[in-house]
């Protein structure tokens, strides 16, 4: 049954197939922090990629923090993103252009968040494997703390290079280290190329 402006006809939607998911890599910083994250030699075998992260950082006086990513070590200015960000009582909106990565804002909890609270985040890459495309990404994430935070929808490019994505580096803005448990999941997404 196909869905009619976005709503099945029957009213329910039909499960998620199982394998449509694939992990491909997990990592969970250690007691001793890590100042980034990376992910190589992801495999071209998917039609695109996701992850799913939670993160804190070291970053003492903030509440909330921004994590950034890069693709194949570009650390030039290829790189393009827009943002939408919310509190509950107001809302903003930024872009960049040439920028030398992508900066998700308000999505990794601060050393002056309270205890044991991390920033949640989910990244689609899109196309990850063509040579033929730039790569674009969307990006939610929301940041819960005891009352105050944001939720953050964001999408991003990787311009001027089309080369397939093979290693995706996630750090948190400012050289901060992320802290113990601040985990990043990357999943391959089945599906036609």
């Amino acid at each position: 049954m196909a869905p009619i402006l976005g709503i099945w006809a029957s009213g329910a939607q039909p499960a998620a197939n199982a394998t449509s998911f694939e992990s491909i890599a997990t990592t969970t910083v250690g007691s001793g922090g890590a100042a980034s994250v990376t992910f190589s030699s992801i495999p071209a075998t998917y039609a695109h990629l996701q992850i799913r992260g939670i993160s804190r950082n070291n970053k003492s006086g903030e509440t909330e923090t921004t994590l950034f990513a890069r693709f194949n070590s570009d650390s030039n200015s290829n790189y393009a993103y827009h943002r939408l960000i919310g509190d509950g009582s107001s809302a903003s909106a930024l872009a960049a252009i040439s920028d030398n990565a992508v900066y998700f804002y308000a999505a990794a909890a601060g050393a002056s968040s309270g205890a044991n609270i991390f920033g949640v985040s989910i990244w689609d890459i899109l196309d990850y494997k063509s040579t033929t495309k730039n790569k674009t990404i969307r990006f939610l994430n929301g940041l819960d703390n005891n009352g105050s935070g944001r939720v953050t929808i964001m999408s991003g490019l990787w311009m001027n290079n089309t080369t397939a994505i093979s290693s995706i580096t996630i750090g948190s803005d400012g050289n901060h280290n992320f802290e113990q448990y601040s985990h990043f999941a990357l999943y391959g997404i089945k599906g036609a190329a």
